[in-house]
């Protein structure tokens, strides 16, 4: 329909030259928009900020950067208007969209977990060592002890205790089956600040054995002078060996320790072997040595065998007490480190390979013990000396006699924490 006059007014080629006055125009009259209903903007169509007045009568969409008549749930009111002037949310086929992870923080929560779990299971692992530990050696009762010196002094002793070992394990290491047992090494350490010194003493070191009281009848026995060092052991026990080399030397001895054959060669077998240099090749049936010279790494069974060998020398119990501290000095070496010590997961299986057979004394704890591997260890890395106690020569029944003016001098040495100067002459 058209509006406008048919004879052209004002502006349209009209012959009058004064403009028409005002004219009202018809109204157009635009569709009613069907109401809509309040949507969701939660995620499942409902939108909090709709209300019933916000709803009634009709919105043009000026001003508001809508347009009018889109389509349904576009930007007016639907589900991804979000109301006037807000920023849609994006959605995902999943759902509503989500924050990405914090793998910075997933990973320090995880690293701290993981670093609680490591110490809960370290600390139980030397919970459960110090525990197995068999503190059963009493050193109370050994009598007239001499006065602590400025050292830390242990006795070391290697017994041939074959408790708990099969037939076949016996056959194997070459240990007999003999009852009881007897120590087959013994030495002193001395962890000092001065230096570190490790003393072996011949078993059949030619000795006084002191007066005593029996450390399970209770009852008193005299000394016994002219005896072996090692029938000491033999009648009473660590307790009465303890004292027999206070006795004779005047050196305190401060903790016991004593391993026996087959925890022996479990734990070097348990560390992998141990590595050693073996100067001169040498054979012995009874210990089933058999070795050639140079650097080779000996397994439980060869290092036993190593350390007990004394038939193979000229100077039997001499030499024996020197392959034994080689030895041990090497194993030290090799089992006294932070990869070992400080690490459960080597730790365990080398304490657990030992700790049936392992004899300490009742104050002796798993830290004094790591501190006896790790002065073992300073002797071998060349921070101490090891030595036989000094000889002076033959006794009777084979045995061998001290060197008493050295062997004071070198107790006196290790007793005020001095560099000790004194040598074996043999």
């Amino acid at each position: 329909m058209n509006d406008w006059p048919d004879d052209g007014g004002y502006g349209r080629g009209s012959a009058n030259s004064q403009p028409e006055g005002p004219r009202r125009m018809s109204h157009v009259q635009r569709p009613q928009v069907p109401q809509q209903p309040p949507r969701r903007n939660d995620g499942q169509g409902y939108n909090p900020n709709f209300t019933q007045a916000q709803n009634q009568g009709y919105d043009s969409g000026y001003s508001s950067g809508q347009v009018y008549g889109g389509p349904q749930g576009g930007p007016r009111g639907g589900a991804q208007g979000g109301g006037r002037g807000t920023v849609p949310p994006q959605y995902t086929p999943q759902g509503p969209g989500r924050p990405a992870p914090d793998w910075r923080k997933r990973i320090k929560v995880g690293s701290i977990v993981l670093v609680v779990g490591v110490l809960a299971w370290g600390i139980g692992t030397y919970a459960w060592a110090g525990s197995q530990m068999r503190n059963e050696v009493d050193l109370s009762k050994v009598i007239e002890r001499p006065e602590e010196g400025d050292c830390t002094t242990y006795l070391i002793v290697g017994s041939d205790s074959r408790e708990g070992m099969s037939a076949e394990e016996k056959k194997k290491l070459h240990t007999g089956s003999a009852e009881g047992k007897r120590t087959d090494s013994m030495m002193i350490l001395a962890a000092c600040s001065s230096g570190n010194t490790m003393v072996s003493l011949p078993r059949d070191s030619w000795v006084t054995i002191p007066n005593f009281v029996g450390s399970e009848s209770g009852k008193s026995y005299p000394a016994r002078g002219g005896s072996k060092l090692n029938a000491a052991y033999a009648m009473d026990g660590p307790e009465l060996l303890v004292r027999t080399v206070e006795f004779n030397t005047g050196l305190r001895i401060d903790h016991y320790a004593e391993i026996g054959f087959a925890g022996f060669a479990n734990i070097v077998d348990a560390l992998g072997g141990v590595e050693l240099n073996i100067e001169k090749g040498f054979k012995d049936k009874k210990s089933g040595a058999d070795f050639q010279a140079g650097t080779q790494t000996l397994n439980g069974e060869q290092a036993l065998a190593f350390v007990r060998t004394r038939y193979a020398f000229a100077e039997s119990d001499l030499q024996r007490t020197k392959n034994q501290q080689k030895f041990l000095s090497a194993l030290a070496n090799q089992a006294a480190t932070p990869g070992t010590i400080l690490n459960p997961f080597a730790l365990y299986p080398t304490l657990g390979a030992g700790l049936d057979t392992l004899i300490v004394d009742k104050d002796m704890s798993l830290y004094d013990l790591g501190k006896m591997f790790f002065a073992m260890k300073g002797v071998s890395g060349g921070e101490g000396k090891s030595m036989n106690m000094p000889i002076a020569g033959s006794a009777p029944q084979g045995s061998l006699k001290w060197d008493m003016p050295k062997v004071k001098q070198l107790v006196e040495q290790i007793r005020n924490d001095e560099p000790v100067t004194v040598t074996s002459n043999r």
